[in-house]
């Protein structure tokens, strides 16, 4: 009538056996195609540090900002400098300068042209090198984020005799506080005109 409880379990266990057999291989495949895609960025990459060899070649050998390497981690990246790296896009095919920012990562260039890439970043390189080159200069004064103001022009811009920062913070803190002490009176003037009088 019914088949016997010890070729049912060898029939299942062969069943699953095989089922295990196929999900291992799929997962195989996966892990081929997930590879293949990495290997193909890192190789992307690789021609474009292969392009700029040359302009990472004519960085002064004493300025330690720059790093010129590929990571090749889950996402491999060509890093410039500590902040900017050039990664691929999500097609695989389109070059991503980025920057991380304190407010988040910033785009500053994105092209499927490796040598539109590589000028872009040789652009940057060459603004850092001009950037560090007026700072060691006494050209200019970094006071905030991408805020560049003249040494001399900001000594020249203040004129003589006029009150400092905290001053003026002060003045406004006590305007504010007489402000905020006519406004109450007015407010809870019915409460304290009848006890007045």
């Amino acid at each position: 009538m019914s088949e016997p409880l010890e070729h049912r379990t060898e029939a299942t266990t062969s069943r699953l056996a095989s089922a295990i057999r196929e999900v291992k291989n799929a997962v195989a495949d996966r892990d081929d195609v997930v590879v293949d895609i990495r290997e193909a960025q890192l190789t992307r990459l690789e021609l474009l540090a292969e392009d700029l060899a040359p302009v990472f070649e004519d960085v002064p050998k004493d300025d330690d900002r720059f790093d010129f390497a590929i990571s090749k981690g889950i996402q491999p990246r060509l890093w410039i400098d500590a902040v900017t790296h050039v990664t691929m896009g999500r097609d695989r095919r389109t070059y991503r300068f980025l920057r991380d920012t304190r407010l988040g990562r910033v785009v500053l260039a994105e092209s499927a042209d490796i040598k539109t890439a590589a000028d872009q970043v040789t652009r940057y390189i060459a603004e850092r090198l001009i950037e560090r080159q007026r700072i060691v200069e006494g050209d200019v004064a970094y006071i905030g984020m991408d805020t560049v103001v003249g040494s001399d022009a900001s000594e020249a811009s203040a004129p003589k005799g006029a009150p400092s920062g905290l001053i003026k913070g002060l003045g406004i803190a006590v305007l504010g506080g007489i402000l905020g002490i006519a406004a109450f009176l007015l407010f809870a003037w019915d409460r304290i005109a009848p006890s007045a009088f």
